[in-house]
């Protein structure tokens, strides 16, 4: 799809991976609208980048239903939805504190997978009410999981299963939305120097990445950005959960 005159709703664009791809939609002529939480950057990002900030939390349904209708009476549609909202608590099945606390399992699931199907939902809704272009084309959504979906660490048993979850969604999502010309894909990073990630010092940061193929390092928020508009420009794109992750395979620790 173009990006030029389209609009995009960048969950979590206020930081990291999802603002560089929000600053790449934005310079590639796109209206942008930032979904984070109360009290980041988001409305400094938003205003730099001409577009609107409306406060999201993926653990609050009604706020995540009315920051999509804000977003969509802004700039009157939605054609790309970008989703980086997630994060998860480090425990064992069964570890020397006793087993894996249930309300954090929870937890984990309800803001990564719960939380991006919810978004998506709202989000196709959204989408199929633009008209198609010449390919038939209405949106596209992009989600992102992790490459813990697949190998998973020690102590990553809740994460993993939520990332897996949204990876195994993609291609029947895909299906579901077929039919409206509305594409659905998710992307697998490994270590990105974002957030606390941002701050290791190097000799840590070589120790997490000595297992990947090349290159030896953690992954840059514009890397993600490239893949993004990759996405959004290849129709034949769709259903699968891409990996961005320098050849890396997790160790179990």
């Amino acid at each position: 799809m173009e990006i030029s005159g389209s609009v995009a709703v960048v969950v979590g664009g206020a930081s990291g991976m999802a603002r560089a791809t929000a600053e790449a939609l934005a310079a590639g002529g796109a209206e942008v609208a930032i979904l984070d939480l109360p009290g980041t950057k988001g409305p400094e990002v938003a205003a730099a980048l001409g577009g609107t900030f409306h406060e999201c939390n993926v653990l609050d349904d009604a706020l995540v239903e009315s920051s999509l209708a804000a977003a969509y009476e802004a700039h009157g549609a939605i054609h790309f939805a970008v989703n980086t909202a997630g994060g998860g608590k480090a425990a064992k099945t069964l570890g020397k504190e006793g087993a894996h606390p249930l309300d954090a399992f929870r937890w984990t699931i309800e803001l990564n997978l719960i939380g991006t199907f919810n978004l998506n939902r709202l989000q196709a809704e959204y989408m199929s009410r633009n008209e198609p272009n010449a390919e038939g084309e209405r949106g596209v959504i992009i989600n992102t999981a992790s490459i813990a979906a697949f190998e998973g660490q020690i102590g990553q048993v809740a994460y993993s299963a939520a990332k897996g979850g949204i990876a195994a969604m993609m291609l029947t999502m895909a299906r579901d939305l077929g039919g409206l010309g509305i594409r659905a894909v998710a992307i697998a990073p490994s270590l990105f120097s974002t957030g606390i990630t941002a701050g290791i010092p190097d000799e840590f940061a070589d120790a997490l990445v000595k297992d990947a193929a090349f290159p030896k390092r953690m992954g840059r928020p514009e890397e993600y950005a490239k893949l993004a508009l990759a996405i959004i420009d290849n129709p034949m794109l769709n259903g699968g959960t891409i990996r961005l992750d320098a050849g890396q395979r997790f160790a179990p620790r």
